[in-house]
């Protein structure tokens, strides 16, 4: 008998679990894009807008099987998922990949190629014209646009300001100490420990000359600003608690199985991954590929009437691939020694030099360059 599995978000998680599912059950995709986006590659994508066409893989053939619905969640209950249009999908399993939201140009705010690629060439002209740039926020999407703006345009002055004392806490010193020598190196000024004393007076992303001053009394000049903070989770749909309560972040209660806990019971045909869940980890694009793994090793046990047993346990110690350009960047991977910083050189091998774009070719395949 055919199963219905209702993948409510076409992320690095959902569609991972979507495609691994479609040829064993009657998969339908819920999002409101044409596409999966491949978000690693997107401040690069800002820099080289020719190049941005291998960060889109079209969901009509990354599934060959299962049903691409373009439209949103409004709400989802045991039984299924209702959309905005009205529609509603039953479905045997759901799974629920959501994710988050942040800034632009980290994430993309189109739901079509055709638009996301024009907004992409059109802030890419903003920025050429510029030649200070101000990046608010030095986490690892702040110090990767600059990176990736210094591989574009050398000569630009690029500075980062972040009311945080230190880059990137909680990982290794020396990698630290690396970053800081690299970031020296390409000629990115990064101002910690202050904030801007008042809201800019120009639109993020948009070329205008303007001069801001710090809580510290400084005055920093620029031409263009972009904004590289503030996560927010994709969980409004859940809001009326007709599946599950929310934490108080947003997000949604899980078992080590990665079913969702519902008010009273682990819901045992329904699942959520990704950024959405209450896992006590960072919110990184890896971490959601495990999840996928975990869940289709569950659904397809249940599928063939065996227990979920597949479990998902959060790695010891933090881990990152921070690319600063195809050829610098910074790392600590996971070894059974403990965390190791990684050089720059293996860094690119792994990351910067395409952003993931030969993995993901292989696994959902031709991306819409």
């Amino acid at each position: 008998m055919s199963r219905t599995v209702a993948v409510v978000g076409g992320g690095y998680g959902g569609t991972a679990v979507a495609k691994a599912l479609e040829s064993q059950a009657d998969v339908v995709l819920i999002d409101p894009r044409d596409a999966f986006v491949n978000v690693a590659g997107s401040l690069r994508a800002l820099a080289q807008p020719e190049w941005a066409g291998n960060i889109f893989f079209p969901f009509d053939t990354v599934l060959t099987r299962g049903t691409v619905i373009r439209d949103r969640a409004v709400s989802v209950d045991p039984g299924g998922v209702t959309l905005a249009s009205g529609r509603r999908v039953a479905a045997d399993y759901l799974v629920l990949a959501t994710g988050s939201s942040y800034a632009y140009p980290a994430r993309l705010n189109a739901d079509s190629i055709e638009v996301a690629l024009d907004e992409l060439r059109q802030t890419n002209k903003e920025l050429a014209s510029a030649e200070r740039v101000l990046i608010l926020g030095a986490g690892p999407v702040g110090l990767e646009l600059a990176g990736e703006i210094k591989a574009g345009w050398p000569d630009k002055h690029v500075t980062i300001v972040d009311p945080a004392e230190r880059l990137l806490p909680g990982f290794d010193p020396e990698m630290r100490d690396d970053l800081h020598r690299q970031l020296d190196e390409l000629g990115i000024q990064v101002r910690l420990g202050t904030s801007l004393a008042a809201p800019l007076p120009t639109e993020a992303n948009r070329a205008a000359t303007f001069t801001a001053t710090t809580t510290d009394g400084d005055e920093i000049t620029a031409d263009i600003w972009f904004r590289a903070f503030g996560l927010r989770i994709n969980s409004d749909y859940l809001a009326d608690g007709r599946l599950t309560t929310l934490t108080s972040r947003g997000q949604v209660p899980v078992a080590e199985t990665l079913h969702v806990r519902g008010s009273d019971d682990i819901l045992g045909h329904v699942y959520a991954i990704g950024d959405l869940t209450d896992v006590a980890e960072e919110k990184l694009a890896a971490y959601a590929l495990r999840h996928a793994e975990v869940v289709v090793q569950n659904i397809t046990a249940q599928l063939r009437g065996e227990q979920a047993t597949a479990t998902y346990q959060p790695m010891p110690d933090p881990m990152i691939l921070l690319p600063l350009g195809p050829r610098h960047g910074v790392g600590q991977m996971p070894t059974p020694d403990g965390p190791a910083v990684v050089p720059a050189a293996t860094v690119a091998e792994y990351k910067g030099v395409d952003l993931f774009t030969g993995r993901f070719t292989a696994q959902f395949g031709p991306t819409a360059a």
